[in-house]
């Protein structure tokens, strides 16, 4: 029966949290998007149109299954170099999310699994523990670096546009959500937009960056093949 209440009580705090967190980013004040100027504006992913998000799909096309997303209930395979894996949830996966300023992506990192040094130049990020230690750090304009090893239950926040990193450092494999005030928050992922970008920056001008060689340069290039570090699923995605 302990167990039983254990599990519940676990539960609705949980739920709790994340209702909360989803509140917070959605308040217009917090959001990194425009407001919305109508109700409803699903996004119509198949539109030739390019504008600041996505049109709208008529409402006539509109159904409840717009509104509801199932896509974070499976686990992601961790299954690569980095030991990370995502299920998104974004405008371009649930397009009832368009003008709403919101996305919620779920992750998973195997024992030692890393989410590479990345910024996000849309939105701000808050992280919620679901299961596992995760060494989540920021680093400052001014190279402060800020970090702390998360336990289940605790939330983070990482400012808009800073580069951060997260490193799963307990013996079982880590499961968090990441919620952005933003549709769309963007990535950058900074080793491989240095190393393997198209095209390519040149050798000396990232060994003179780096102040060594431009042999050292080529070795650590040669890592990273066309999208060898992160398969589908990964921060290639988000």
């Amino acid at each position: 029966m302990a167990a039983l209440f254990g599990i519940k009580t676990t539960s609705s705090f949980f739920l709790v949290l994340c209702l909360t967190v989803i509140m917070f980013f959605t308040l217009s004040c917090f959001s990194a998007d425009p407001d919305p100027l109508q109700d409803i504006c699903v996004a119509d992913l198949n539109s030739t149109i390019k504008i600041n998000g996505y049109p709208c799909k008529p409402d006539s096309e509109v159904t409840s299954d717009d509104f509801f997303y199932s896509g974070l209930v499976d686990e992601a395979s961790t299954d690569n170099p980095e030991g990370f894996g995502v299920k998104r949830g974004d405008v371009t996966t649930f397009p009832g999310l368009n003008t709403q300023g919101l996305t919620v992506n779920r992750a998973f990192l195997a024992p030692g699994g890393i989410i590479p040094l990345h910024v996000h130049p849309r939105a701000s990020e808050s992280n919620f523990v679901i299961k596992g230690l995760v060494l989540f750090g920021f680093i400052t304009t001014d190279d402060v670096l800020y970090a702390k090893v998360m336990k289940p239950r605790e939330l983070s926040i990482i400012p808009r546009g800073l580069v951060h990193f997260a490193v799963n450092v307990g013996k079982e494999k880590a499961d968090l959500l990441a919620v952005f005030n933003s549709q769309l928050p963007g990535f950058a992922n900074i080793p491989t937009n240095l190393f393997n970008s198209t095209p390519t920056i040149p050798d000396y001008i990232l060994a003179k960056n780096f102040r060594v060689d431009e042999k050292i340069m080529a070795i650590i290039k040669s890592k990273f093949g066309p999208n060898s570090s992160l398969p589908t699923g990964t921060l290639k995605d988000m």
